[in-house]
């Protein structure tokens, strides 16, 4: 195994605003102390929560989508102080919540030498607490050579993927099952998933239809025989009347991480006692909530951040057991970060990008 080097290759995010704000240079290699792990990266996945921590869209201030507030920074950056998950972001950070790596430091030797996943969300209060800190936003995080984290938090994985292909898994995919496994979703249950096509929406077609649900995916016309090979069951145009085409009271979930204008469609569509989660609002964080489509229908609205501790145990069984496949769209060097979250915006692709450190 090569020597750890002091130094290492990093994205920098050095505040709110542009694609400016991303600096790939030499920093310090982190040291790990007691309980921690160092790992080398071997690739790290590409989330809209990177785009979103450097844009500080999750500011109250915000009222708009990622891409009009992309716009709007890339004009006149503004530091927000409550830009970040937990309040204002820590910067300078290295972003990147999403990890394959090779440990390289431990107290536990048996994890040396071995390729694991890290479970990007923490809970380390407990899971009877909700508090929870997330790698890439409340300490620095992959888009780097080495990152160090709690012991904890390291899963090794037996498997053939390449590296890339598992970097596709820890936030898209443990953000989906945390969803499918706060609503309770079973066999037999209809589930809408809107944004069906996203990192976060193809999980949630698989991770769903292995639970035997009804999936119904919402996407884009280009991308609809894409989302019926993942396992969709009825695939609805994005631009469509929901309730013309589906009717009210129609599926049992609605996994909505899309929001926006949209939203008021996705409580009349769902059965009376149907339950909506939400994990994000791509298009948009205020919605029009009519309550009383909540409280006749007794609906639950559920919010899902912290995952739940069955989550990710279960993900790395679902990968060694082969009962979900990655989404991997594309890779890019870790040095042309921008260029990959320029064409992640556009919102062409169905997966995941995933960036490719230097291999020392």
């Amino acid at each position: 195994m090569p020597a750890i080097p002091a130094e290492m290759l990093a994205v920098v995010t050095t505040g709110n605003g542009g694609y400016d704000k991303l600096e790939y240079k030499t920093v310090p290699t982190p040291q790990p102390g007691p309980g921690e792990v160092l790992l080398r990266v071997l690739a790290a996945g590409m989330n809209n929560t990177e785009i979103n921590t450097r844009l500080g869209w999750y500011s109250s201030d915000v009222t708009a989508d990622t891409s009009s507030t992309a716009d709007v920074q890339s004009e006149a950056a503004e530091q927000l102080a409550d830009g970040g998950w937990d309040g204002g972001t820590p910067f300078p950070l290295i972003q990147g919540t999403d990890c394959c790596g090779e440990t390289v430091a431990a107290e536990d030797s048996s994890l040396i030498g071995k390729r694991a996943l890290i479970r990007a969300c923490m809970r380390l209060d407990g899971y009877d607490s909700p508090n929870n800190v997330w790698m890439a936003s409340n300490f620095d995080g992959a888009f780097a050579q080495y990152v160090k984290v709690p012991g904890s938090e390291v899963f090794p994985v037996d498997c053939d993927w390449s590296d890339a292909e598992l970097a596709t898994i820890p936030c898209a995919y443990g953000t989906s099952e945390n969803m499918l496994h706060r609503a309770g979703v079973k066999a037999g249950d209809v589930v809408l998933v809107a944004g069906a096509s996203g990192g976060v929406g193809s999980a949630t077609v698989q991770l769903a239809k292995r639970r035997g649900a009804y999936v119904i995916a919402i996407t884009s016309a280009s991308k609809v025989e894409q989302l019926k090979a993942l396992g969709a069951d009825r695939v609805v145009d994005r631009g469509a009347d929901l309730r013309a085409v589906m009717g009210d009271e129609a599926v049992d979930v609605v996994v909505d991480n899309v929001a926006g204008d949209g939203f008021p469609a996705m409580l009349k569509v769902l059965k009376r006692g149907g339950r909506l989660v939400s994990s994000g609002a791509i298009a948009g964080p205020i919605v029009d909530l009519d309550m009383r489509d909540m409280y006749l229908k007794d609906l639950t609205l559920i919010g899902s951040t912290g995952w739940d501790e069955p989550v990710f145990p279960h993900l790395i069984g679902y990968i060694e057991r082969g009962e979900i496949r990655p989404l991997l769209a594309k890779t890019f060097p870790l040095e042309d970060i921008a260029a990959a979250q320029e064409e992640f915006m556009a919102k062409s692709h169905i997966g995941n990008f995933v960036l490719i450190p230097p291999q020392t």
